[in-house]
């Protein structure tokens, strides 16, 4: 999506600030209604509406009771917490190193068993080798966590743009080296390779975002200078129908393979002219 991180980050405030501010509206309050029940100042419910003031979650679970609408609450945490830490800037975290960033993973990899990835513009990091992940960022941080495909205990559904085939990324060499690595990695047994043909016909739903999902417990989406992680269950939900909505898109086994060394080969041809 084409968004600000900067500007998003506000504008998710402002989303949980509507939410509670239709919940009292729905309800018939007015704010200092609203304020009385809650045992609040009306100023404070008017720094919550105009995202001014984060609520806490206590906050939400009376501001849900008060307007009849407690089974929104779990959500609505869930969303005020995300609001709070989704975006974590990266280049704040590269203050500390990208090394330390990269390595900050390991754990919740080491944690996960399914991992469900979509990728529309480049090969998932999981999948990199050395020299075209250092194209990117991080290079030998990312070789590092890809050894997680080799592990036991894990699970992996990758799904990848035909276009991201197609994108040279550092030289000739690393990208046919890439290119063979993809071949070779989704042979492996743990390991589900899917490829959505370019040419794929009536879409309905277009490139995304690159996007992970953890089992069914996180979702972290890739945005150009921050990640967003999700946490809150029916967003979640959204991004697991999307995944399965591009899933039924591509194609796998021997014409996926196909679709690769199409890919080797153009290459190869392009470094002949």
């Amino acid at each position: 999506m084409p968004v600000s991180p900067s500007s998003s980050a506000q504008a998710a405030r402002e989303g949980v600030a509507r939410q509670l501010r239709e919940l009292r509206q729905d309800a018939g309050l007015t704010l200092v209604e609203l304020a009385t029940r809650c045992g609040w100042s009306h100023s404070k419910v008017s720094r919550i509406e105009n995202a001014k003031t984060p609520p806490s979650a206590s906050d939400i679970v009376v501001w849900c009771r008060h307007t009849g609408a407690a089974g929104r609450t779990a959500d609505l945490v869930a969303l005020s917490r995300d609001v709070e830490s989704l975006y974590q800037e990266w280049r704040k975290k590269a203050r500390t190193g990208l090394r330390q960033l990269q390595d900050s993973y390991l754990t919740l990899f080491r944690a996960t068993t399914l991992f469900r990835v979509y990728s529309p513009t480049a090969i998932p990091g999981l999948l990199q080798t050395e020299g075209y992940g250092r194209s990117l960022l991080a290079g030998a941080a990312r070789v590092e966590r890809s050894q997680i495909i080799h592990r036991a205990g894990h699970r992996f559904v990758f799904l990848v743009e035909e276009a991201a085939l197609r994108y040279q990324l550092g030289s000739s060499d690393d990208m046919a080296a890439q290119l063979g690595h993809l071949l070779t990695a989704g042979a492996l047994p743990a390991v589900s390779l899917g490829i959505i043909p370019m040419e794929t016909p009536d879409r309905t739903l277009w490139p995304q975002e690159v996007f992970h999902i953890y089992d069914d417990t996180l979702v972290s989406v890739e945005l150009l200078t921050a990640q967003v992680n999700i946490t809150q269950p029916s967003e979640i939900a959204l991004y697991e129908k999307a995944f399965e909505e591009l899933r039924s898109m591509a194609v796998y086994g021997s014409a996926a393979r196909a679709r690769v060394v199409a890919a080797i080969e153009a290459l190869s041809t392009s470094a002949a002219d």
